[in-house]
């Protein structure tokens, strides 16, 4: 049962992480308007089934006016509003305070912040440490979010040869991560990869909608446009068997995309995201429908 969205506010971002699935950055495009939220928001209600929403980019505090008033409108509506960020501006703890105060008086329910070497290299003080620090003081729910350059993960069992390569960091593979990461890490056969072991496509629990109305199950797959159809009717018609992305995923993992469209691709990839990723960018002009919008290809 649905019961998250996550509004992806833009796609810009101050930042152009290696490992960001989104290619945002500061030159991305696609920022969303308080009508477009506001019209979400009422269709989510219609729906019944959502009690959470958050905003997230790219980076939402960016467009720090907008976020408010959509969190303002989200809370007015009953919903439990979350934001994630990468805490940029909390470059001085008593500016971070001015910053999050309007937050703890609508009482968000999380600030998830990024903090990590991908994001601030070996600092050890960190604006996303700022950040956190600031929002406990206010009485904020808070999540550190810590993803890592993957790497090959050693053993502490010297005898184990079981399976295939552990990688560490916590990083998919897909997005900007291929460009970056891809070439130096352990791959498999692409007939391996029989299931997608992370999003539930067939029911999906939450989805990200972008500036353009798309309606992302996972990002880059979209399960409908919100600018052309009412959210709450791409919801409930909703059919994962017909979608022509989802439906094979589900009977076969991504290795299904590659052998029901005949895609000719490489023999072997890091993991199941990154031969997903790449048998969709392969198919991009045959279902650009589903496949939206191309700023999620680094189109």
């Amino acid at each position: 049962m649905l019961n998250g969205i996550h509004f992806l506010l833009s796609y810009a971002c101050n930042m152009e992480c290696d490992h960001c699935f989104l290619f945002s950055g500061p030159y991305a495009k696609g920022t969303m308007t308080i009508e477009q939220i506001k019209s979400i928001l009422k269709e989510a209600k219609e729906l019944g089934t959502i009690d959470n929403v958050y905003f997230e980019g790219g980076e939402p505090f960016l467009f720090y006016p907008v976020m408010i008033e959509a969190i303002k409108l989200s809370k007015e509506m009953g919903f439990n509003a979350g934001i994630v960020s990468n805490g940029y501006w909390a470059t001085d703890p008593d500016d971070a305070m001015v910053w999050l105060t309007p937050l703890s008086d609508l009482g968000i329910s999380d600030l998830s912040v990024s903090n990590d070497s991908l994001h601030y290299g070996d600092s050890k003080e960190t604006p996303a440490e700022i950040a956190l620090i600031a929002a406990e003081k206010l009485n904020i729910p808070t999540y550190s979010l810590c993803k890592e350059k993957p790497e090959i993960k050693e053993h502490e069992d010297k005898d184990h040869k079981k399976g295939a390569p552990e990688i560490s960091g916590g990083i998919k593979i897909r997005g900007r991560a291929v460009e970056k990461f891809a070439a130096d890490l352990p791959k498999r056969s692409w007939e391996e990869f029989n299931e997608c072991p992370y999003e539930e496509l067939e029911n999906p629990k939450r989805v990200h909608v972008d500036a353009y109305g798309n309606l992302h199950m996972c990002q880059g797959i979209s399960m409908g446009n919100c600018s052309k159809t009412p959210f709450s009717k791409i919801a409930k018609e909703y059919n994962a068997t017909k979608h022509p992305i989802a439906g094979p995923i589900l009977s076969g993992g991504p290795a299904e995309l590659v052998r029901k469209y005949d895609l000719k691709i490489e023999n072997e990839f890091v993991d199941a995201c990154h031969l997903c990723y790449t048998a969709r960018t392969a198919l991009l002009d045959r279902f650009d429908e589903f496949l939206a919008p191309k700023q999620v290809y680094g189109l």
